[in-house]
């Protein structure tokens, strides 16, 4: 399992493409941040004034590119998760987040999903996994009635989501080394404001996987980058716990 994950942002397919093919052979792992302009915005691929170009795809039953080289998760910042969810998995994700924000029951919609894909929790990760993401202000007991239907929870490392760029919260820490220490066999990731400074405070705090925006994108050496981060991982991470 990657420890690190670029999460990549854009507004065009074109861009996906250009970004996808920067990071050949440096991972194996990505995540698309999925933003309908509702939940969140502005409005991400493939949802961009109002075209579901996800769709579409599903619709001429097309892959995500590039799918023999990176294992796709998607970060779902949308209002129907459900239905998002389906069609990310149509198109070759493998890893999903829905969001716990504005009170929405996601323990049926995991149950659907789950009996729709034939998922059980430790289901083989490879294949698929869920995930929650909770903001620093959301009350964690939301994860209570998922526990058992989720592969890991990532916390949101920024306050307002769906933006790269933006800056750490520190509160973040917090909230991780407690979640870690309830629940120490809960993988968990942050997303969000996550850079070579805030990095090894997040893996001493218990998280595995850092995905990672702008504290990647906005290196001239994205390779360099990411093997900066790598070596963060290894002397402060899981390899050391």
């Amino acid at each position: 399992m990657a420890v690190i994950v670029p999460a990549i942002l854009v507004t065009t397919r074109k861009e996906l493409d250009e970004k996808l093919a920067r990071l050949r052979g440096i991972v194996d792992s990505v995540q698309i941040d999925a933003i309908d302009g509702q939940f969140s915005a502005p409005a991400s691929w493939p949802y961009v004034s109002g075209k579901n170009e996800l769709a579409a795809l599903v619709d001429r039953e097309e892959m995500l590119p590039y799918g023999d080289l990176f294992r796709f998760e998607a970060d779902l910042m949308v209002t129907d998760p459900e239905a998002a969810a389906s069609a990310w998995v149509a198109v070759g994700v493998t890893r999903l987040t829905l969001h716990a924000a504005r009170g929405q029951d996601l323990a049926p919609i995991l149950e659907r999903l789950a009996l729709h894909f034939g998922h059980d929790k430790d289901f083989i990760p490879d294949l698929l996994s869920f995930g929650i993401a909770l903001t620093v202000d959301d009350d964690p007991r939301v994860l209570d009635p998922v526990l058992d239907k989720i592969d890991y929870v990532q916390y949101m490392g920024i306050a307002h989501i769906g933006r790269q760029g933006e800056p750490f919260d520190s509160r973040t820490l917090e909230h991780v080394h407690t979640l870690h220490h309830r629940h120490p066999d809960l993988p968990i990731q942050v997303d969000g404001g996550v850079s070579l400074e805030s990095a090894p405070a997040l893996l001493g705090a218990g998280v595995s996987r850092l995905v990672i925006g702008s504290g990647i994108w906005g290196s001239p050496d994205v390779s360099a980058r990411i093997q900066e981060f790598e070596s963060l991982a290894l002397r402060y991470g899981v390899y050391e716990r």
